[in-house]
């Protein structure tokens, strides 16, 4: 099977496997987990934050920073199209009777700073009072730049506001930037964070990690943030093995992600490629990847039989249906990561050019 639903589907390797048996074990509820504080503090180290709290689910870090910088009744301005708004079951409102402010994503999956600045709320009791900007990086698999991230950072602290990062892959973004610019990643990452209140990592993504996700802040920040995270559910006890596996990760595993992106870019070019030669452009288009993410928008006929024929040569993928000029088409979602292989990405392509040029 080829796998490209998601770099959530990833199994750790071996070496990670070895990490996670040998990690010694405490009670993290207790705070006495050696290996859970050991992933804390070289995270915080690692970005520049002074602590760090592991949970399970990036969903819940994300959640708990947003219950964190607010209280019931304020406003966290966020983007359309971004998970923390779209794709959480509406917890910040549900759980955290928190008002989310959602704005327009540019192409480019950024917001723009004059609609940042037209939706903060003025110190009025008939309006919720805005207390947190919120910035998702990679977004949809695109990179928000180094000043970019420092605009958004400095026009929060200048209006008052709290600002979140969902950096779910941020690696991904530190990556694709450092491949770029010859620089190291790791410098990259840290250069993307600064200034921010707090970042929501996820360690079980394109790090390969098997679960959970990190949230970063002020040490007066992760305290709140513990409280929390024992409200939601999140506190575990032998939780060492698994934070062992994300100390692994990010010591072993954010170099390679620009393997990821190489192959995404294989793939990209190669699918434009078959498109081409088989005269599909007006019913199969997508868009170059920065990172490890390709999106194809394609006709839904076209759509369901490719998806289809790929189901039979044991292919996964995610597909969505949305209107555009009243016709149906359907989104066709591919990820890379670290259980893609080049043979893989060549079987793919062979797969598709087979399916393509008989349709």
């Amino acid at each position: 099977m080829i796998d490209f639903r998601s770099d959530t589907v990833t199994q750790p390797t071996a070496a990670m496997r070895a990490a996670m048996a040998a990690a010694p074990l405490g009670d993290d509820v207790f705070g006495d987990d050696p290996s859970v504080n050991a992933l804390q503090q070289y995270a915080a180290e690692l970005l520049g934050f002074e602590a760090a709290l592991f949970a399970p689910s990036g969903t819940m870090t994300n959640l708990i920073a947003l219950m964190s910088h607010c209280q019931r009744g304020d406003e966290a301005i966020v983007g359309q199209n971004w998970h923390t708004y779209k794709w959480e079951g509406g917890g910040m409102a549900v759980l955290g009777s928190i008002q989310p402010q959602p704005l327009a994503n540019q192409p480019d999956g950024s917001l723009l700073a004059a609609d940042v600045l037209a939706a903060i709320k003025p110190d009025d009791p008939h309006f919720a009072r805005t207390r947190l900007l919120v910035i998702e990086n990679t977004t949809g698999g695109q990179v928000l730049s180094l000043d970019y991230m420092a605009q958004m950072s400095e026009l929060a602290k200048s209006n008052q506001l709290a600002c979140h990062i969902d950096g779910a892959r941020i690696f991904n973004a530190a990556v694709a930037i450092a491949t770029a610019t010859q620089a190291d990643p790791y410098q990259v990452a840290r250069q993307l964070v600064a200034g921010y209140d707090s970042i929501s990592v996820c360690l079980s993504k394109g790090l390969g990690a098997p679960v959970g996700s990190l949230l970063l802040g002020s040490a007066e920040f992760i305290a709140r943030a513990r409280r929390v995270r024992k409200m939601l559910g999140g506190g575990m006890r032998q939780a060492g093995g698994l934070a062992a596996a994300g100390l692994y990760a990010l010591q072993q595993h954010v170099r390679r992600l620009a393997d990821d992106h190489q192959h995404a870019q294989q793939l990209a070019s190669g699918l434009k490629q078959i498109v081409s030669d088989c005269g599909l452009e007006t019913q199969f288009s997508l868009q170059m990847p920065q990172t490890n993410i390709i999106f194809c928008d394609l006709d839904a006929a076209l759509a369901s039989h490719f998806v289809a024929e790929l189901g039979k040569h044991q292919v996964r993928l995610t597909s969505s249906v949305y209107q555009s000029a009243g016709q149906t088409k359907s989104r066709l979602r591919l990820v890379t990561h670290l259980d893609i292989t080049l043979p893989q990405i060549q079987a793919m392509l062979s797969c598709s050019g087979d399916i393509l040029s008989n349709y």
